[in-house]
């Protein structure tokens, strides 16, 4: 299903297959988010980052680098930008989400108000990136800028700047099923 540009809504070998499709062979970025936060619900955060570096890269090629409510599900080839729907609409609201979602999903990003904490458990960077800065990150009336870095396979947070009652906590779960 995995083209490099995302993930198809058909996989190449099926009877229906057509890559230029709207929905047996098309990629959906909104589609892709919902589908790393899956993987991340499941301790695959590597996989959401491979979907994560799949939009960035998709979007690179865009029209002031907006992802389109979908795009054909051709492979991937180098040099080369994924090949547009042509009549997929562009805004379009619920592909303007997707980067949002997929952050959320590979950072493990959580909001706990009661608690005005902001959570990242089990933050991964993908390996295109060295860092990612998150600006004022509100939760209940209060504020705070983070710095996400990545040395490798590890992650460390960064509280930047702080605003009023807020707390930013990191854990790991170092089993085996969370680090898949």
């Amino acid at each position: 299903f995995f083209t490099g540009w995302g993930i198809r809504t058909i996989a190449l070998g099926a009877a229906r297959y057509n890559p230029m499709s709207y929905h047996n062979g098309s990629i959906w970025p909104h589609d892709n988010a919902l589908i790393a936060l899956g993987f991340a619900r499941y301790g695959h955060r590597a996989a959401a980052g491979r979907i994560l570096e799949a939009m960035f890269a998709a979007a690179s090629y865009m029209d002031l680098r907006r992802l389109p409510e979908l795009y054909c599900g051709f492979p991937r080839r180098r040099g080369r930008g994924p090949t547009l729907y042509p009549v997929a609409c562009s805004p379009q609201a619920w592909a303007a989400g997707t980067p949002f979602l997929l952050v959320q999903a590979t950072l493990g990003l959580t909001f706990d108000p009661s608690r005005h904490e902001v959570r990242l458990e089990n933050p991964y960077v993908p390996s295109f990136l060295d860092h990612v800065l998150l600006r004022n990150v509100s939760l209940c009336g209060a504020s705070a800028d983070l710095l996400i870095h990545r040395d490798g396979d590890a992650v460390s947070v960064e509280v930047i700047h702080a605003e009023g009652e807020i707390r930013v906590s990191v854990a790991y779960d170092y089993s085996r099923s969370a680090l898949a």
